[in-house]
């Protein structure tokens, strides 16, 4: 377990698995025709069924790929409320970001969930770069492409923003007002992260940090090799040792249980730069659209949520929603968390929208 610790510190919001082999994921898994990874995922596109349509766009300048989802007997004729939805950091859109999308769908929005620009099968180099004003520019493209889309309400676009998503959709919806209902999960501070540590625990650390930032940027403007911060791979053992529920139960979720090949624990030590100067909780006085906040009441990831709730003062009809028992990483996945998550959604969304 070399270095594992600071290397924990240093990686992503949980992000996800390196590259895994195809034999260590799951049949199920490998035999979803859209390579989806989450419980009750659609197999086939039926009539009368929700249906999910793998589309690409650009985004300046670099492709986006993303899955839409239609509701059951989707007419493109009528009008629909929509939601997009914004992955956790390192996540992908077949995971937690997919499974929420076609909950949504299943009761009557159109969603969409798009891999992040230089992540998943969205194209843009160096890979794995996490940027905020990157992921802020995914969620309004996601925006920019569903609004186009035939049957969508462009009066009635939500958004829901999953772990380091989360933090990038408050920062969206402070100035992009075509969302008109904001929701967060297990909201992630990306910045705070990376610049003090988990739960603040590399506050001493900063400056070398920044310095070690400096220097991979560096070396890549001179054209030597990328630098990556985060996990590439790790042991059942070193899981098992893994303190944190955060980052146990999420290397569990990313290289385990809910594994994709599309999905990394690795990003751009350049990316600190920003990253590190960045605090999803500034201005947050500009929410002035209703605003949903959820996590689970047994989260250590439960602070950044109650940090950034009360700075919302302008917001609309804005609730923190504690899902009772629930970890961080319980709430991508384990079915009477998400359907908590999900209801809460729906009256949130049929009320604002």
């Amino acid at each position: 377990m070399k270095k594992l610790t600071s290397i924990i510190a240093l990686a992503m919001s949980v992000a996800a698995t390196d590259v895994v082999d195809a034999q260590s994921t799951p049949k199920r898994k490998q035999q979803n025709p859209y390579t989806l990874v989450y419980e009750g995922a659609i197999t086939k596109n039926e009539k009368g069924k929700v249906n999910i349509y793998p589309v690409k766009y650009k985004l300046n300048g670099i492709e986006i790929a993303a899955n839409v989802y239609t509701p059951a007997n989707y007419d493109a004729s009528k009008k629909y409320p929509a939601v997009a939805v914004a992955h956790p950091n390192g996540g992908i859109k077949e995971q937690t970001a997919g499974l929420y999308a076609q909950r949504l769908a299943e009761a009557g929005y159109i969603t969409i969930a798009a891999d992040a620009a230089y992540q998943g099968a969205s194209g843009g180099e160096p890979r794995h770069t996490d940027k905020p004003a990157s992921r802020i520019e995914d969620i309004r493209g996601m925006a920019d492409f569903i609004t186009q889309y035939a049957g969508v309400d462009t009066n009635r676009l939500g958004v829901l923003g999953i772990c380091g998503g989360g933090g990038y959709t408050l920062k969206a919806a402070q100035s992009d007002k075509r969302f008109k209902a904001v929701a967060t999960l297990s909201m992630f501070n990306s910045g705070e992260v990376r610049r003090n540590g988990f739960q603040n625990s590399q506050l001493n650390m900063i400056q070398e940090r920044l310095k070690q930032a400096s220097d991979a940027r560096a070396q890549e403007a001179a054209g030597g090799k990328i630098i990556y911060a985060g996990v590439a791979s790790i042991t059942d053992a070193e899981i098992a040792k893994t303190t944190t529920d955060l980052y146990r139960e999420g290397y569990e979720y990313y290289y385990r249980s809910h594994a994709h090949p599309n999905s990394t624990f690795l990003y751009t030590m350049s990316s600190l730069l920003d990253l590190m100067t960045w605090d999803a909780n500034t201005n947050m006085d500009l929410i002035n659209q209703p605003l949903l906040m959820m996590a689970g009441s047994k989260s250590d990831t439960k602070y950044m949520t109650d940090e950034a709730f009360p700075r919302a003062t302008n917001a609309k009809n804005k609730e923190l929603f504690l899902i009772e028992g629930a970890t961080h990483i319980q709430t991508y996945w384990k079915p009477e968390y998400v359907s908590q998550a999900v209801n809460k959604l729906l009256s949130f969304y049929q009320k604002n929208l």
